[in-house]
């Protein structure tokens, strides 16, 4: 077993206090009893409460509630089917031109892509609101679920589904009852990893959004600019805890598998 250097423990530690000691000072003062956010005035849950009475803020979370669900929906179902193309597709007439338009996303500026959506909308005359942003996040964040997705599609064994054929199952059926169960991990990953984009973005929100349809992260950040009040403290704190729920849950949910993983495999070679 080898032992960690003290330079690699002192640079591990720098780098986690870096990370973690902000959002430590964040939720330690979210429970500030003063309206000053770097003055401990002592404990008090007073702007839990003014934030949960804030009509504004919850309004924006549920725009981007709605907003990211729906985008990272439609992004999952769009960026599988891509993927399958990509992989099963063979080589095709705009093979090359289908893969950059999938992948250019990836590479390309939040700043370009919101500008050119929303000089899109405009030209079509589409009024921007909660459809634009869905239109806009779906077109971002498809692409990351087409890599994803192509991933665990060019890993996987084909003969399975050739099996499925011969039994007697349609292309149709032995997609849905054969394909799809086995990228299904793949499948939510790239659902999961949609909607945190949309839930994060900022920028490109910003282009296509309206005065009716303010994201969170536009609401956040034009409350910052006035200056930080203690109940941004306190929805960065419950977001904060939301996401650590989160982590915890799948992280136990993913060693309980493993365990009863390997409880079956022991009790195959046993039989």
């Amino acid at each position: 077993m080898t032992r960690m250097s003290w330079f690699n423990t002192v640079s591990l530690t720098l780098g986690f206090a870096f990370l973690y000691v902000p959002m430590l000072i964040l939720v330690i003062f979210s429970f500030n009893d003063g309206k000053l956010v770097t003055v401990w005035a002592g404990f008090s849950t007073r702007w839990y409460g003014e934030l949960m009475q804030n009509e504004a803020f919850l309004d924006a979370a549920w725009v981007t509630i709605k907003v990211a669900v729906a985008s990272s929906t439609i992004a999952t179902v769009l960026g599988t089917m891509a993927a399958y193309v990509l992989v099963r597709g063979g080589r095709f007439m705009g093979r090359t031109l289908f893969s950059g338009m999938i992948y250019a996303p990836l590479v390309m500026p939040e700043v370009i892509t919101g500008l050119s959506l929303l000089l899109l909308f405009i030209g079509i005359g589409l009024d921007r609101g909660v459809l634009t942003i869905i239109l806009a996040h779906t077109t971002f964040s498809m692409c990351y679920v087409s890599v994803v997705v192509s991933s665990r599609l060019m890993t996987f064994d084909r003969s399975l589904e050739e099996a499925a054929l011969d039994l007697g199952c349609s292309a149709a059926q032995a997609f849905r009852l054969v394909t799809l169960p086995i990228i299904a991990p793949a499948v939510i990953s790239g659902w999961l990893l949609a909607f945190t984009l949309s839930l994060d973005d900022l920028v490109i929100a910003s282009f296509t959004s309206g005065p009716a349809a303010t994201t969170l992260p536009i609401k956040i950040y034009s409350a910052v600019r006035l200056g930080v009040s203690p109940e941004i403290n306190a929805l960065s704190t419950i977001m904060i805890a939301i996401v650590t729920i989160g982590v915890i849950t799948a992280s136990l949910v993913n060693k309980r598998q493993m365990v009863r993983q390997q409880r079956d495999e022991q009790s195959a070679v046993r039989s």
